[in-house]
């Protein structure tokens, strides 16, 4: 029975996110650009004869029904009579930290499905079953690094210079409803246009803009503000990525190498047990961009 072993969910950063203003149904329109890193996910899918579908947690439980098998059951609608998956996954993403780990392992899934089940499906398809599971699920699709505005749908093709960040996820998360919904939140940031963000050098790409969710965010989960002051400590200037409470920053110094790290000793200063710390660099295309083609 065929089997597809290893296949990679990479994670995503939010370089900037910006709130641009309000649809009249409540939808937020945002500016961002989503990174794709090498910190990943993994699934195993083997496929099933009677049409059933399972899902095994190798690592971190997952949610009963998660995006996976949602996933699973809506590209199952194009397979023929019979066909199903069992699906084993390596969880190491963290959950609520704003890195798309979710909707990451839901295109990593409909990419795989579609080849098992020899559906040859296109991306226009899958993309469009992907926004039905969630607005990040597309970008994943796509492959590529993104410049991404409306409510997420729109999303452009863009590259970027290598570089390597620090990402520190604490413990606590946070539920992006609530900072949607805060009277706070700035809905009002003037657009920006890609053609400005492209133009600056390494130094201003990695520090464009500003994340409007996380005057909010550190508001409702003061261990943002902890990483962030924890991440200035060490020499790095950090901000938050999407609504979740992951904080990043560029370990590349100003017009210097790309390749510096953080201090060896920067993990054994981490104020909180339980705190992620990971070293990660962004990647050139998705490791299985080339399935839907």
């Amino acid at each position: 029975m065929q089997t597809l072993y290893d296949l990679p969910a990479p994670a995503k950063l939010n370089l900037f996110l910006h709130i641009t203003g309000r649809r009249d149904d409540g939808y937020h329109l945002l500016q961002s650009v989503f990174m794709l890193v090498d910190w990943c996910d993994t699934l195993h899918i083997e496929a099933r004869r009677d049409g059933g579908l399972s899902r095994e947690d190798l690592t971190s439980p997952l949610p009963e029904d998660d995006l996976i098998l949602r996933a699973a059951r809506a590209l199952q609608r194009f397979a023929g009579p019979g066909q199903g998956a069992h699906i084993a996954v390596d969880k190491q993403v963290p959950a609520q930290a704003g890195m798309g780990g979710g909707s990451s392992d839901a295109a990593t899934c409909l990419l795989a499905l579609n080849r098992l089940w020899n559906l040859r499906l296109p991306r226009s398809t899958l993309a469009e079953i992907g926004l039905s599971l969630g607005a990040d699920v597309p970008f994943f699709l796509g492959g590529h690094h993104a410049w991404v505005e409306g409510i997420g749908e729109r999303i452009t093709p863009i590259t970027l210079p290598p570089a390597r960040f620090v990402i520190v996820k604490p413990v606590a998360g946070i539920d992006t409803r609530s900072i949607f919904m805060a009277p706070d939140l700035e809905r009002a940031t003037p657009a920006a246009i890609l053609s400005g963000f492209a133009a600056g050098r390494i130094d201003q790409t990695y520090g464009f803009g500003h994340n409007d969710l996380q005057p909010v965010a550190q508001r409702l989960c003061p261990e943002v503000s902890e990483a962030i002051r924890w991440l200035r400590s060490q020499g790095f200037d950090a901000r938050m990525t999407g609504s979740g409470s992951a904080v990043f920053a560029p370990m590349n110094a100003v017009d210097g190498p790309l390749d510096s790290d953080v201090p060896q000793d920067a993990e054994s200063a981490i104020p909180h047990e339980g705190w992620q710390v990971r070293r990660c660099g962004n990647l050139d295309v998705h490791p299985l961009a080339g399935w839907a083609d």
